[in-house]
């Protein structure tokens, strides 16, 4: 129920964060994490370049930084979510 929510948050959000040739590279999880200061919802795209799949980037982001999870994995984009500590944004669902 609460994956069913944010992925409904995130639908009409353009992707800000593009993986590429490089793959999850340092400079990609510190953009990442940069990104996270501002959002609780990130979405991603992996371009055709990038050396593993859209779940499997989605995955190594999610493993690298603090309390981040994959929502969802649809085709070449993948969005992510990390509640804000502070000042939580998104209620989720019980």
């Amino acid at each position: 129920k609460q994956r069913a929510h944010l992925r409904g948050l995130a639908h009409p959000l353009r992707p800000i964060l593009h993986v590429g040739k490089e793959g999850v590279s340092a400079a990609t999880i510190h953009a990442c994490a940069d990104a996270f200061r501002t959002r609780e919802l990130l979405k991603l795209r992996v371009l055709d370049a990038a050396p593993d799949t859209a779940r499997g980037t989605a995955h190594a982001i999610a493993e690298q930084i603090e309390a981040v999870h994959v929502v969802q994995v649809v085709g070449h984009t993948a969005v992510l979510y990390r509640a804000d500590s502070d000042h939580p944004t998104i209620r989720l669902p019980k």
